[in-house]
């Protein structure tokens, strides 16, 4: 049997060229090598305020961009979070199974409760604990994750094998995927931080439906480091941060888009590698257009019908070793 992973995205802000590099890119690579699990991970995102007319269309538009990836819908399982209840069951199983000591401690928790920790929902520490039940219900092999998720997957690891010792053999122990290339593109106007769709500077990051106008003014505003040679250079972060999106657009070596920029300045530089972005969108982005409410409903029904009875099957062997038994079972 194939071995299974399971990924998943918020459907909160405008996913940009980094989330599709770092993570989209590589599923629809995986999905033919492993049984694939892709959710809509909309239950993580009310761990902060949101509209829910605009969380509702961001859910459906999300798919849509899933979709239009590339990821299969006859190869890959598509869901939504909150269509598959168990989530939210195992979620507070394993809330009973984790240390708050292990929660105060995450990355991601410290940085967005700073300063503020009587007024943060509770959901913004246990989303981790949320997160371990995404993965521990399918009993998956393998997570594709970026860097910033790896103290979280780790969690899961610890979780799980908590569990396990304690109730007898139950989950699967997940180990993570990290693309080697591309896995981390920077801002581009604060190459120091990674591109992310929360930024409050725009011009930061490329979003996936930008226009090819609002693509080649952000490049144009990319920040640059001294010097003029145009290489792969860890100690000039803005300029290898350029390079890479420029190679991971065009499929080049390194050796060839250093190649290619030899004796060119910066100007030339910013806009060929615009072009290459809005050329490698396109299609994308026409394919984005062509799932009908009708059809995205579908899609997101069976892959809901077909997650939920493997999360079942899951769910009722954790209840069956903790001795949780209600009349109905």
């Amino acid at each position: 049997m194939k071995k299974r992973i399971f990924s998943g995205a918020q459907p909160t802000g405008s996913l940009h060229i980094g989330n599709y590099l770092g993570a989209l890119k590589n599923w629809v690579s995986l999905q033919n090598e492993f049984e694939s699990f892709f959710c809509i991970v909309n239950l993580h995102a009310i761990t902060l305020p949101q509209d829910p007319q605009i969380l509702k269309q961001k859910t459906l538009d999300l798919a849509r961009i899933y979709l239009a990836s590339g990821i299969d819908p006859e190869v890959s399982t598509i869901f939504i979070q909150s269509d598959v209840s168990e989530h939210a069951e195992l979620a507070w199983v394993l809330n009973c199974i984790a240390r708050m000591g292990e929660l105060e401690r995450m990355t991601q928790f410290k940085d967005k409760s700073k300063g503020k920790t009587e007024r943060v929902g509770a959901g913004l520490l246990t989303y981790p604990v949320l997160m371990a039940s995404d993965i521990l219900l399918y009993q998956t092999d393998l997570v594709p994750i970026g860097q910033d998720q790896k103290q979280h997957l780790e969690l899961t690891r610890d979780v799980a094998e908590r569990f396990n010792r304690d109730f007898g053999e139950t989950f699967k122990i997940p180990e993570a995927f990290i693309p080697p290339v591309g896995a981390k593109i920077q801002s581009l106007a604060e190459p120091a931080k990674k591109m992310s769709k929360s930024d409050e500077n725009l011009n930061g990051s490329i979003f996936l439906l930008d226009d090819a106008d609002t693509i080649t003014k952000k490049m144009k505003k990319a920040v640059t480091d001294s010097g003029t040679e145009i290489t792969f250079d860890n100690s000039r972060p803005a300029i290898n941060n350029l390079l890479t999106i420029y190679q991971l657009m065009t499929g080049k070596t390194a050796e060839e888009c250093e190649a290619n920029f030899a004796g060119k300045g910066y100007g030339h530089f910013k806009t060929e590698t615009a072009e290459a972005v809005i050329e490698y969108l396109r299609p994308f982005q026409d394919r984005v257009k062509n799932y009908t409410g009708e059809e995205l409903k579908i899609i997101l029904k069976n892959g809901a019908e077909k997650a939920k009875t493997i999360a079942r099957e899951t769910l009722n062997d954790v209840y069956e070793k903790m001795g949780i038994v209600g009349a109905i079972n």
